[in-house]
């Protein structure tokens, strides 16, 4: 079924009707052909939304053999006018915020306010890409000889699989597609199984906006299939996926296998290091802003805070004072400002953790239990006096945790911060400037924040080190990985 761009055919109050999860194949709305059916979960409710079926090994292979030829198409294109597509596709984007946003709340759970404001960052970043694409711009090289012209071009690598995950669904497919068309290559992707419908509606929102048919594919279905499926095609070049480091690291061997270029962005757990010389209440306002957004599921988001020993319990009572003023429900609701966690899965987890940090001796200085009889609603958690040993510490918690640890000595947070193999984001709370430029030199993380969050714009490149994978997304080092420098040597 295909709805009309500006059709009012949601009501966000209601129940129904609901888009039937589809696979958008060679410009075309088609159920799958998969024997096995896809069930998409309200996370606030646990009721059932809708299902549908999933992509078939026959989906598949015409999803790859239209990439192919949409990528002939495409990378033909001027930069001027694939940026043209794009910028009214992040438009189109703009103009359908209430109906997308709505669909991503139900099926993911954040409070409405948040799926607006990752529509609107989703269409930025497809802005971004589109005006960057522009500027991809080849050299001209000295020559040895005369007579003779060296030069390079930066051509697009080919079809791309782009495998996203079900925290910010839609600007984490942006990020992909985005980079990924402004180079001049197809795409085909793949989606979480949880939250397919919003990432569908960005689809639709391309196509519309002039996308070639066969340049952008959508499936929905088996991950484990879908993926391994397309990593071993001849038809993909390239493979960018987001999501959890075991995952990525079971990726990464099979498009060694292939010699598959990839891009990986995995698992974290962010140390935040909060200095003796920190303004404790700054820190605290600047850091709840980001540690119960999306019910803390974030990538980069703060979860292991080592404050010095004379502040940490100011901190820990002062977070614990914000996370009891959470208001939990959902994210219909205009009053919430936390949701559910995205599923059963994500909740049995955090609980765990929070069991477990307490047998290790941690006090509970808020929360640490479920919020209500229905949906997957945590207490938004502060824990104090938390040991290394939990598993809190060393476990990436993706939830709205916040264990408080004290430390005595800059030497001894910044080595505790660095024992973990894992460095997407970092973050310190400082006013002194020379701890600060140790901060941002020592820690071992693709992104540091200095009295800041604000890690990941359009602009900025992001990514992790260690086992959060490798690759950038996002800033002009996000679009130099889907294009391929060619060296030209011209004798006249």
């Amino acid at each position: 079924m295909i709805f009309d761009i500006n059709g009012p055919w949601l009501t966000f109050c209601g129940m129904e009707p609901f888009p039937t999860p589809m696979q958008f194949i060679a410009g075309r709305w088609q159920a799958g052909r998969g024997s096995a059916q896809l069930t998409i979960t309200d996370p606030a409710t646990e009721e059932v939304l809708v299902r549908g079926a999933v992509a078939s090994r026959a989906d598949i292979g015409d999803a790859l053999d239209a990439s192919l030829t949409g990528f002939e198409t495409w990378k033909s294109r001027t930069a001027v006018e694939r940026a043209r597509v794009l910028r009214k596709g992040a438009a189109l984007l703009r103009q359908g915020t209430d109906r997308i946003a709505a669909l991503l709340t139900r099926e993911q759970g954040k409070p409405l306010a948040e799926a607006y404001r990752e529509i609107e960052q989703a269409a930025d970043t497809i802005d971004w890409h589109a005006d960057e694409g522009r500027r991809a711009y080849g050299r001209v090289i000295p020559s040895r000889w005369p007579g003779t012209r060296f030069h390079t071009q930066l051509v697009p690598v080919g079809p791309v699989a782009a495998l996203t995950p079900w925290n910010f669904p839609v600007m984490l497919s942006a990020i992909k597609v985005g980079a990924a068309l402004a180079a001049g290559c197809s795409v085909i992707l793949k989606p979480a199984d949880e939250t397919p419908l919003a990432v569908s509606e960005m689809v639709r929102c391309l196509h519309g906006a002039g996308l070639p048919d066969g340049v952008l594919q959508l499936l929905v279905g088996e991950a484990p299939e879908i993926s391994s499926a397309l990593i071993a095609s001849k038809q993909i070049r390239k493979v960018s996926f987001t999501g959890s480091t075991e995952v990525g690291r079971l990726l990464a061997e099979q498009a060694g296998r292939h010699l598959k270029p990839v891009t990986l962005e995995l698992g974290g757990h962010a140390p935040v290091i909060v200095c003796e010389d920190a303004d404790v209440e700054a820190a605290v306002r600047t850091l709840a802003a980001i540690k119960f957004r999306n019910a803390g599921q974030i990538c980069a988001n703060p979860s292991r805070f080592f404050v010095h020993r004379t502040l940490a319990a100011r901190f820990a009572d002062a977070m614990g004072g914000v996370a009891a003023g959470q208001r939990l429900g959902a994210g219909s609701n205009a009053q919430t400002t936390m949701g559910p966690l995205a599923n059963r899965r994500r909740f049995d987890a955090v609980q765990a953790l929070v069991d477990d940090a307490r047998t290790h001796g941690a006090a509970v200085v808020a929360g640490g239990r479920r919020h209500g009889t229905r949906g997957f609603f945590f207490e938004p958690t502060v824990l104090s006096q938390v040991p290394d040993e939990a598993r809190v510490m060393h476990e990436e918690p993706f939830g709205p945790i916040v264990p408080v640890t004290p430390f005595d000595t800059l030497d001894e947070a910044i080595a505790r911060a660095n024992a973990l193999d894992v460095g997407l984001a970092a973050f310190g709370f400082t006013r002194s400037l020379a701890s600060a430029h140790r901060l941002g030199a020592e820690l071992q993380a693709g992104s540091v924040g200095i009295n800041s969050i604000s890690l990941m714009q359009p602009e900025t490149p992001f990514g992790g080190v260690r086992g959060s994978g490798f690759g950038r997304e996002n800033g002009s080092e996000g679009l130099a990985g889907y294009l391929s420098p060619r060296t030209i040597v011209t004798a006249v």
